[in-house]
């Protein structure tokens, strides 16, 4: 087995690039998107506020509430691997692991970590490969007297702004509960992830803290946008890693991103398989 590669020397950003967070056809298959717009070009000028600090890459919005997301992507590609690393996001943050990503970041497997009401942490979304959301279940933040964020709690189905239709945890062959969840996060830590994709069409399984929290299989998965052949096409066998700073809108606003909200990340090591 090859050895393990350190993907991030915990002092500078050596190996990584900033890119936009652009927007993404639904299919992989679907016509390229116009780059003539207004909300692409807007899009095209902001690469996020990438740092280290304390050992840890940390991702935020550039300028600070601005809304506009981004991706830091690895210059380099890799096809089957397990990928470790840890992770502490701020409250709210929307953000992600991307798996087999294009260049730019922006179309690939994408390893949850929506860390806002109606989110979920540790499932999957298809970023321009079908849309494909496979979870179990969606969180909100418990607070204290004061308003103050102290927790996470399961999300009200009754509150939420993204239901969970029968289809999402259908789409995963192994998943935790919600409550099993909960006992494993480590709210305002460092969360520990182990990331297993191995296959053309991949099986991806997620581990948090070490617990099993989900699994995908893309190989036998039916979903009426995911057309395998042409993600194969269009991702390969190989692909970039990419954190995500996602961008806000209407729907959410500062509730998705809040204007000073980072994700930290650090650890960070792929065995290729």
């Amino acid at each position: 087995m090859p050895d393990p590669i350190t993907l991030f020397d915990g002092r500078t950003l050596a190996g990584w690039r900033a890119a936009p967070r652009l927007p993404t056809p639904v299919r992989a298959d679907d016509p390229v998107l116009a780059t003539d717009t207004p909300t692409y070009r807007k899009a095209l000028a902001h690469l996020g506020r990438w740092t280290v600090e304390d050992g840890a890459i940390c991702g935020r919005q550039d300028p600070p509430g601005s809304g506009l997301g981004a991706y830091l992507v690895s210059e380099a590609s890799f096809g089957d691997f397990e990928l470790t690393l840890e992770a502490r996001p701020d409250w709210p943050a929307d953000t992600g692991i991307m798996l087999r990503a294009t260049a730019d970041g922006s179309t690939g497997y994408q390893v949850l970590v929506d860390h806002r009401k109606s989110g979920n942490i540790g499932g999957f979304y298809g970023n321009g490969i079908g849309r494909f959301h496979a979870i179990n279940f969606n969180v909100d933040v418990k607070r204290d007297a004061a308003g103050k964020p102290v927790g996470l709690k399961l999300e009200d189905p009754a509150t939420t702004i993204e239901p969970i239709a029968e289809w999402k945890p259908a789409l995963l062959s192994r998943k935790a509960t919600g409550e099993d969840f909960l006992k494993a996060w480590r709210w305002d830590g460092w969360n520990a992830f182990r990331i297993r994709m191995v296959g053309a069409l991949p099986k991806i399984t997620v581990w948090i803290n070490g617990l099993l929290m989900s699994e995908i299989d893309t190989a036998i998965m039916a979903y009426r946008d995911f057309d395998g052949a042409a993600v194969l096409k269009k991702l390969g066998n190989a692909g970039h890693i990419a954190f995500e700073v996602h961008d806000n809108d209407p729907r959410m606003g500062a509730e998705r991103w809040a204007p000073n909200a980072a994700c930290r990340w650090r650890n960070i090591r792929v065995q290729p398989l």
